[in-house]
């Protein structure tokens, strides 16, 4: 009788030390997953610090700290009389938002100016699911952009930088409105496509 308690015994010690064994690999795993997390993790910020600084929303800036962006001109001879206010401000507001760069006046690390180049509505001939016409309102501007990083042999993977580059936009809007009814509107929409467009090809060299 006592032989069999003693066996009893000997299999509930040995099921307790299953089940502190058990534990300890499962806290082994947990332990090595959480190391392995931390790793990978240091190994992406180390390639995105390698790269020049970078935001997560889209925009690489390399060593550059600071960006100037002097007042556009208006050369198509059309528009609001604010258009190239409005493309300014857009564009400085825009990189202030979405990069780290510092607007200073003049001589920034990054520079740009530029002028507006067209400014035109052309009607458009009605389609056979139309029934009525279009008539579209384009605007193209012409950009100056200097990286003065570029040739800086400290610095890595850096924009190139952009002389006279064109960016131009449209939209449509039905021939039995003014353009007087939808100028305001339309303007916004692609002044915004516009800068969009500048912030991209200037941040997406990488």
């Amino acid at each position: 009788m006592s032989e069999v308690k003693n066996q009893k015994l000997e299999i509930r010690n040995n099921n307790f030390v299953n089940s502190d064994q058990l534990s300890a690999s499962h806290k082994f795993i947990q332990h090595s997953k959480f190391n392995i997390q931390n790793l990978l993790l240091i190994v992406i910020l180390i390639i995105v610090s390698s790269c020049g600084v970078y935001n997560f929303t889209g925009g690489g800036t390399g060593c550059a700290k600071t960006i100037s962006i002097q007042n556009f001109s208006n050369e198509a001879g059309g528009g609001p009389a604010n258009l190239s206010q409005l493309l300014t401000e857009k564009l400085r507001d825009y990189y202030q938002q979405n990069t780290k760069l510092s607007l200073v006046n003049t001589l920034g690390d990054w520079q740009f100016d530029g002028r507006i180049t067209r400014y035109e509505v052309l009607p458009l001939a009605p389609t056979q699911n139309e029934k009525a016409g279009l008539n579209r309102l384009t605007i193209k501007v012409a950009v100056n952009f200097i990286n003065t990083k570029e040739t800086d042999a400290s610095c890595q993977n850096e924009v190139k930088s952009c002389e006279g580059c064109e960016f131009s936009f449209y939209e449509d809007f039905p021939q039995n409105q003014t353009l007087s009814q939808v100028e305001a509107d339309l303007v916004n929409k692609i002044s915004d496509r516009i800068v969009f467009d500048i912030y991209t090809k200037t941040t997406s060299n990488w």
